[in-house]
C-alpha cells in the first residue's frame, strides 16, 4: 500500500508549511525505513530520487515499510536558497530535534523529529552539494559509544554502494541537542547515514541514480527486498576530515577541484574585495581528497570553502 500525505506545520512565529510523505507498507512484516530529501532546499538529487522510488516501488515486493520525506525545507526548496531558510534565516540541518514553539525550521526539524525519525528503526538523510559546492559523491558514518550501532552503520553504509565513507566522530550525543538530521535517529539508538550525491544544485541522471541505487541496496540489506545492488567491493575510508572556513567576506576564486588530491598547504582558494584586491588565501590543512569545493564567487567569513579528507585506509576503520 502506497499512501502520501503532508505533514502540516502550523504557522507560529513565522508562517507555517507543508512537509510531503510517502507511506509504502509492504506485503510483509520488516523494519521501518525512513528517507528523507530536502533539508536543504538547494539539494535536488536526492528529492529527484525518491520520486523515482515512490513510482518504482512495489508493496507487493517490499517487506517492511518505507517511509519518504520529499522535501523536508519547502521554505527554501521553493525559495531556490542555499544552506538557510529564507524566512528564518536558519539552516535546518542544524536546528534538530527542534522545538514545538520555535521558528519555522525548528517547528519543521520538531515534526520530521516527531513524525519519522522516531517511528523508523534507520534513517537515511540523503544530500547533495548545495548550489554552491562541487561536491564528489561520499557517505558519513557516525561512531559511537555503542559498539553494535557502530556496526550497522557500517553495514547501511557499504550496502549504499557509495566507494568513499567519511568517518564522523564528531557528533553531539546529546538527543535534546542532536542538530543534524541522521544525528537525531542515532542519538536514539537508531542507525543513521547522511548521503552526499551531486553538485551545484544540478539534477544530472548520475547523481540522482547513484541515490537510488544506494536506497536499493540497503533495502537489500536490510531484507527488505530480495533483489539490488551488492555493497561496494572496495570502499575508500577517510579519517580525519576538516572543514575549511573562509577567513574573509568577498569574491571566491576556486583553485582545486573535487575528487582532486592535495598535500598540506595547497592553496584551495583566493579571496579578494571588491575591487579585485587579494586579501586571503585558503590552504589545505591536511593530505587528503577533496570532498567539495565552493565553485561560486560570494564567499561570507566563516563560512565553508572546502572539506578536506585524509585517507584511513582499507578494509574497515575501528569502531571507536
Amino acid at each position: 500500500m502506497k499512501q502520501s500525505r503532508t505533514i502540516v506545520v502550523p504557522a507560529g512565529v513565522d508562517a507555517g508549511t507543508e512537509i510531503p510523505v510517502t507511506v509504502i507498507t509492504g506485503a510483509t512484516p520488516g523494519p521501518v525505513l525512513a528517507l528523507i530529501a530536502g533539508n536543504h532546499g538547494y539539494e535536488y538529487p536526492p528529492v529527484l530520487a525518491l520520486q523515482r522510488l515512490r513510482a518504482a516501488l512495489d508493496p507487493a515486493q517490499l517487506s517492511g515499510t518505507v517511509i519518504m520525506v520529499h522535501v523536508a525545507n519547502m521554505p527554501s526548496f521553493l525559495g531556490r536558497t542555499v544552506y538557510f531558510s529564507p524566512v528564518d534565516g536558519k539552516n535546518l540541518n542544524r536546528v534538530y530535534p527542534g522545538r514545538q514553539d520555535g521558528t519555522v525550521s525548528e517547528r519543521i526539524a520538531w515534526a520530521i523529529t516527531r513524525e519519522v525519525i522516531e517511528p523508523a528503526d534507520y534513517v537515511l538523510d540523503l544530500h547533495c552539494g548545495d548550489g554552491n559546492e562541487s561536491l564528489r559523491p561520499y557517505v558519513y558514518q557516525m561512531v559511537t559509544a555503542n559498539q553494535q550501532l557502530n556496526a550497522e552503520m557500517a553495514r547501511l553504509a557499504l550496502a549504499f554502494g557509495i566507494d568513499h565513507i567519511l568517518i564522523d566522530r564528531n557528533r553531539p550525543t546529546d538527543p535534546a541537542h542532536s542538530l543534524y538530521c541522521s544525528n537525531t535517529a542515532i542519538t536514539r539508538g537508531k542507525p543513521g547515514l547522511t548521503i552526499e550525491s551531486g553538485y551545484l544544485g544540478m539534477s544530472d541522471e548520475a547523481s540522482i541514480a547513484a541515490i537510488e541505487t544506494g536506497v536499493r541496496g540497503v533495502l537489500r540489506e536490510l531484507h527488505m527486498l530480495t533483489e539490488g545492488p551488492p555493497p561496494v567491493a572496495k570502499p575508500v575510508y577517510l579519517d580525519p576530515a576538516e572543514v575549511v572556513a573562509s577567513p574573509a567576506t568577498g569574491i571566491l576564486y576556486w583553485l582545486v577541484e573535487r575528487d582532486q588530491h592535495v598535500t598540506k598547504g595547497t592553496v584551495l582558494a583566493r579571496i579578494t574585495d571588491f575591487f579585485g584586491a587579494t586579501i586571503a588565501e585558503v590552504e589545505s590543512p591536511l593530505d587528503g581528497v577533496v570532498l567539495y569545493v565552493v565553485a561560486t564567487p560570494p564567499i561570507v567569513q566563516g563560512q565553508p570553502v572546502a572539506c578536506i579528507a585524509s585517507w584511513a585506509g582499507v578494509p574497515a576503520p575501528p569502531a571507536s
